[in-house]
């Protein structure tokens, strides 16, 4: 199955999306298994991680779609 011209961008989104999200991840299990608990992070990974999928979701949706 080929992927149309117009679907192409948005599925270069959702995976750059995508990629987003793993790294949100693993920087919340980074913040989580830090051994000096005084030095906090000022991002807040969990929300970062959660944007990142309903991006995935609402790329996804739309490269369908085109």
């Amino acid at each position: 199955m080929a992927v149309s011209d117009a679907a192409l961008p948005w599925l270069i989104a959702a995976g750059v999306a995508c990629a987003v999200a793993v790294l949100a991840g693993l920087g919340e299990r980074r913040r989580k298994r830090r051994v000096d608990l005084d030095r906090v992070g000022w991002i807040d990974w969990p929300s970062v991680q959660m944007v990142a999928l309903i991006a995935v979701a609402i790329f996804g949706v739309i490269a369908w779609h085109a």
